[in-house]
């Protein structure tokens, strides 16, 4: 059986990887690697401080891939996998009710989670904080080195190969797009210090047939399928960060996190706007960003911006995935939304088992492609 993977991010790559493992003929395409969200994400594998409400089905999926990740991070090799935890953060008495909220929630879904005085575990976080909350199961990787692992062990072509038995859509933000997408059809976003490499969602090839029975690239039975592209702004900075946890605040009814990496690189994010397919990085959304980051780590403010970049999550109704079976050669693993690198690893491992006709160790009801139909 020959199968073609349609999308080269992170949740393409570790299916095809997967499935290459257990003896399948795989082939993933993708006109154009570098457009994709997994490129512009933060990595945080923060099932726990993720979790909301009305999303326990989701959640379920998310602690059974964190649980994989330390194999997964360790089979790639260096990678950035960091387990130092999540610390959650806030001003105000709203942020501090919106903390309160968030910790009942994990409290009543058993899930580890403790009150802490913030600047106790970090000194470098602003005085100005009045609480906190611990996450220490939430931890961290580096999507931009999983990337290239994962493409040092899988190759990437350009077009959909012929004659193929199954085509895996799990090409992000665009798989919903009417027409499908183009190479260049996403505007390019140069970084902050003028690289004019292009960011954006999901990418795949152009239109085509994807094998015998297939689905053609975002036609055939992926059409329609309910993903929207949910725009957000990422920040990258460079400095000597003297903060080990991932930070996320919660200011003055403002959202931000920020990730600390061994190599002096901090992530800072994220927006979050529907604005179709544009991958504009805004004044705003830089302004916004920043100023919410530094009033949370003041130190933030020396550092050099060295990138911005907006990507586009695939979104859908309820925020979770779309992962089975479209047709008889068409199976869907896309719409991963915010979670996609967390992911990953559950993804490839379901996928295969659909790919093999074996039961997956997972319960895929809650994310069946047709639930919304």
């Amino acid at each position: 059986m020959r199968i073609a993977v349609q999308g080269a991010g992170i949740i393409g790559l570790s299916i095809a990887w997967r499935a290459l493992s257990a003896g399948l003929d795989v082939t993933v395409y993708d006109d154009d690697p570098a457009r994709g969200a997994s490129n512009v994400a933060a990595g945080m594998l923060a099932p726990v401080a993720e979790a909301y409400f009305g999303e326990a089905d989701l959640l379920r999926l998310s602690l059974a891939s964190a649980a994989r990740w330390p194999e997964f991070a360790a089979s790639l090799g260096e990678v950035g996998y960091r387990d130092d935890g999540t610390l959650l953060v806030g001003r105000t008495g709203d942020d501090l009710r919106e903390l309160a909220r968030l910790f009942q929630l994990y409290t009543e879904w058993e899930l580890p989670a403790e009150k802490v005085d913030p600047r106790a575990l970090e000194p470098a976080l602003t005085p100005r904080l009045r609480g906190g909350l611990l996450t220490p199961g939430d931890h961290q990787v580096d999507p931009r080195r999983v990337l290239a692992a994962l493409r040092e062990r899988v190759p990437v072509r350009a077009e959909a190969p012929a004659g193929v038995d199954v085509t895996v859509v799990a090409t992000g933000a665009w798989t919903g797009r009417p027409g499908g997408a183009t190479a260049g059809s996403a505007p390019g976003v140069g970084a902050a210090a003028g690289d004019p490499a292009a960011a954006g969602g999901g990418a795949a090839g152009p239109g085509g047939a994807a094998g015998s029975g297939g689905a053609a690239a975002f036609g055939g039975a992926a059409a329609g399928l309910p993903v929207r592209p949910v725009h957000g702004e990422v920040l990258r900075l460079r400095g000597k960060p003297s903060i080990r946890h991932v930070i996320r605040g919660y200011i003055d009814g403002k959202y931000v996190y920020i990730v600390p990496r061994r190599d002096g690189e901090v992530v800072v994010g994220a927006t979050t706007a529907e604005r179709g397919f544009s991958t504009r990085v805004t004044a705003e959304g830089v302004r916004d960003l920043l100023d919410t980051a530094i009033e949370v780590l003041p130190e933030l403010a020396d550092y050099e911006l060295v990138e911005a970049r907006a990507g586009l999550r695939p979104g859908t109704p309820d925020n979770a995935p779309l992962i089975g079976w479209l047709d008889d050669h068409t199976l869907a693993a896309t719409g991963h939304y915010r979670h996609g690198v967390l992911l990953g690893p559950i993804t490839a491992e379901v996928v295969t088992a659909l790919l093999l006709r074996q039961e997956p160790a997972v319960d895929l009801a809650p994310f069946a492609p047709g639930r919304f139909s």
